[in-house]
């Protein structure tokens, strides 16, 4: 056959052929490994594609004429190119032995009777496939093509594969993929494509021959009921093993609660989510001769590539099946911190730290009051509701979330180690026992565990630098590091309102508007005067309109189908002018003791109309002739119309990226079920940025950022290039966002241009 090799003609040398994972899985095959059978669609079907009607060159001359560095038109180009394959008519010759490898691949020719002869023809009981990308330079030394190019799962029928053949050859012109490809000078590339029988798994999961994490020489192996997905996604906690590599035997063991699973459904073909009854969900997932193969299988695949090994594989009516390895391209390095002691829960750690303290369950507001200063608050998640209790506690552990959920969020702007998402800490742990978090790793240890405490406001000694580098605060706590940093970059107020206890829209309509004032200026106060004469911004009330329901006075709060995208930030202050005087009353009455640092960001703004209105709201109270608001660049429309926020007057530009991020790609989020397609690190994202950051630096606008990225060593980096002047981080980021200014300051010399910015994220 021309177009087509099966995975017992091909070795790990077929690469150019086979590209990367087919040649991978040649190899297996060829070592006796249980690899589901398949074949692979050469790069030879694909070459003759790019000659038909000059594809190839009219690919390159796009590519040529593309400037990779710049965003859009990298994703045009992309666009472009993938739209003229997927269109293109595969060549007759190549449709045929496709089809004719896929019949083969369905049918065992010992069964090939009349009746079967019938079905095949009609199409009918074609077995079901997985269709990968195999790109020819992903398993080169130095290349990084992983996730670059397509896989579809539960692919039937000839019509569907030849589509999915088709779209797997676009996929290799994925942005990411021609970018790469462009910075690293590999050429012109070509694509395979696995045509691979799926296992229909009733179990599945990933085996490490070494342990990632730790950099043990430990087999570490996660199996779940179903396909492998949800591991993959999170969506289960799966049973979790660490063998002792010399022995064999099992030297630790946790079977995790797998309340659902994905798997086939028959009629359909397609995944369907499955409740897994109780029994089941607790139960272990992998018999023991199940364990001793895939143990067996580690060894053998790790001696064979002679390279530890990332391994997926898949158990159908007891057969276990190796569908994908690969070399584990990092090994962990064990924690400096050393910690002995029973294990209780386990979890993510989000923000780092370790504490000892009582146990306080949280499972509604009636709980709030018995969390004391240093307690261990233990929770399903929690809510800005909780924010005072969160504030007297030592360490927070919720049930669920992840590394950017509320908890996470709030914790890391507090200075407080949090661990999430251990989906059994509120069951597990009880009341009033004394135990352990260690946020470092994710676990909560049994009693008091002796451990040095690290300094987690050590800044150590980086140099000046031009950036500078400014904190978030939420309470007049920890100031000492007032001396170590150049200002404060966001003080909310809500949490002050919170603590407070009553509604302000309540104290206005009561006529108890002077005590509003006041707790506002006596909670500002003392930050102000330890950062004086260092900025401290505060922002305005951005308060949702379910964060404050529970305050007294809060039922008279709308309910809103999502309050993240309603009535709050500037447009609720326009709505709600005396709320909003009183928040620059308390600002005026700062000036007036000599608290001129004090200075106002306004939230949430999408035009210049509502700026206009908010300094017309400012002369009233007497701001001065010469007050400027700061802005909270949340909402594309601020950072594509900063220009015009610039030319009416403003002071500062700050970047809040958890906003910016979520409504510009359209996601909540809030929804664990997307999670993980949404970063700030996304190029459309970061194109505003940049844009506002070049704008802002025309005008003599500061630039900044204060949103849950600028906690990010890499975020920094990326925005120091890019001319940002100055980066504002959680208390327990200090250290190392000073550290990643210094350092971008030195490699750029104070030279590169914005124009990097998209290699750098890239």
């Amino acid at each position: 056959m021309k177009y087509v090799l099966w995975f017992e003609q091909i070795s790990r040398d077929d690469v150019p052929k086979a590209g990367g994972k087919g040649a991978n899985l040649g190899e297996m095959f060829g070592a006796g490994m249980p690899v589901p059978p398949g074949f692979v669609v050469t790069t030879t079907a694909f070459d003759k594609l790019m000659k038909i009607g000059g594809l190839g060159e009219k690919i390159d001359q796009i590519i040529k004429r593309t400037n990779v560095e710049d965003t859009g038109a990298l994703f045009n180009a992309s666009k472009a190119i993938k739209e003229m394959i997927v269109s293109q008519e595969m060549p007759d010759d190549v449709k045929a032995e496709v089809a004719d490898s896929y019949k083969t691949l369905s049918y065992d020719d010992k069964v090939q009777d009349a009746k079967m002869a019938s079905l095949m023809s009609a199409g009918a009981d074609m077995a079901f496939v997985a269709v990968r990308s195999s790109a020819t330079a992903e398993d080169l030394p130095g290349a990084s093509f992983a996730g670059q190019q397509a896989t579809f799962l539960n692919v039937r029928g000839t019509k569907d594969l030849l589509q999915s053949v088709r779209e797997c050859w676009a996929s290799l012109f994925e942005p990411r993929a021609i970018f790469y490809r462009s910075k690293n000078k590999f050429g012109s590339a070509s694509i395979a494509v696995v045509v691979q029988r799926m296992v229909n798994s009733d179990k599945s999961g990933i085996m490490f021959t070494t342990d990632p994490v730790s950099g043990d020489d430990s087999i570490i192996i996660e199996a779940t009921w179903g396909l492998g997905e949800y591991i993959v996604l999170g969506e289960v906690s799966p049973d979790h093993y660490i063998i002792d590599k010399q022995t064999d035997s099992v030297r630790d063991m946790k079977i995790g609660r797998k309340e659902k699973a994905l798997v086939r459904d028959p009629k359909t073909g397609k995944s369907v989510e499955w409740i897994i009854p109780r029994d089941k969900s607790e139960a272990e997932v992998l018999t023991a001769d199940e364990l001793a193969k895939l143990i067996r299988y580690g060894h053998m695949l790790e001696e064979h590539y002679d390279h530890a090994q990332d391994v997926e594989f898949a158990i159908e009516k007891g057969v276990v099946r190796i569908v994908q390895t690969r070399a584990v391209t990092t090994k962990g390095k064990k924690s400096d911190v050393k910690i002995e002691g029973r294990e209780l829960v386990r979890g993510r750690g989000a923000s780092p730290g370790i504490a000892t303290g009582k146990v306080k369950i949280v499972r509604g507001m009636e709980d709030i009051e018995k969390i004391m200063k240093g307690d261990i608050l233990v929770t399903v998640m929690t809510s800005p509701d909780l924010v005072p209790a969160m504030s007297r506690s030592g360490a927070i552990v919720t049930d669920n979330g992840g590394s950017n959920c509320h908890a996470a969020i709030v914790s890391r702007e507090m200075g407080i180690p949090a661990i999430v998402g251990t989906e059994t800490a509120t069951s597990v742990l009880k009341e009033g026992e004394l135990v352990t978090v260690d946020a470092y790793s994710g676990i909560v240890y049994e009693g008091s565990v002796a451990v040095d405490k690290p300094d987690m406001l050590d800044l150590g000694e980086t140099g000046e630098t031009r950036t500078k580098v400014k904190v978030n605060m939420v309470f007049a706590d920890k100031l000492e590091v007032a001396s170590k940093t150049d200002g404060v970059g966001l003080l909310r107020i809500e949490h002050m309102i919170t603590k407070f206890g009553v509604h302000p829209a309540k104290l206005m309509r009561e006529g108890r508007r002077e005590e509003y004032v006041n707790l506002l200026v006596d909670g500002i106060r003392p930050i102000a005067e330890a950062y004086s004469p260092k900025p401290v911004w505060v922002r305005t009330l951005d308060a949702r309109s379910d964060e404050f329901r529970h305050l007294q006075g809060g039922e008279d709060e709308p309910h809103e189908d999502n309050p993240m995208l309603g009535w709050h930030g500037l447009r609720r202050s326009l709505d709600e002018p005396e709320l909003f005087k009183a928040e620059l009353e308390a600002i005026k009455r700062l000036h007036g003791e000599g608290l001129t640092n004090v200075r106002a960001e306004i939230p949430f703004v999408i035009s210049v109309e509502e700026l206009r209105r908010a300094n017309q709201i400012a002369a009233e109270v007497g701001m001065g002739e010469g007050f400027k608001f700061g802005l909270m660049v949340e909402t594309p429309a601020c950072a594509l119309d900063i220009e015009e926020f610039c030319r009416e007057g403003i002071e500062f530009a700050s970047f809040g990226t958890n906003d910016l991020t979520q409504l510009t790609l359209g996601m909540d989020r809030n929804n664990e079920k997307i999670m993980n397609i949404g970063s700030e690190f996304h190029p459309s994202v970061i194109r505003q940025m940049k844009e506002v950051i070049e704008v802002c630096a025309r005008y003599g606008v500061e630039s900044s950022i204060c949103g849950e990225a600028g906690s990010s060593p890499e975020m920094a980096k990326i925005l120091v290039r890019a001319g940002i002047k100055s980066v504002s981080c959680n208390i327990d980021a200090i250290d190392k966002i000073r550290a990643a200014v210094y350092q971008a300051e030195r490699e750029s010399g104070y030279s590169e241009r914005p124009s990097e910015l998209f290699t750098e994220i890239v």
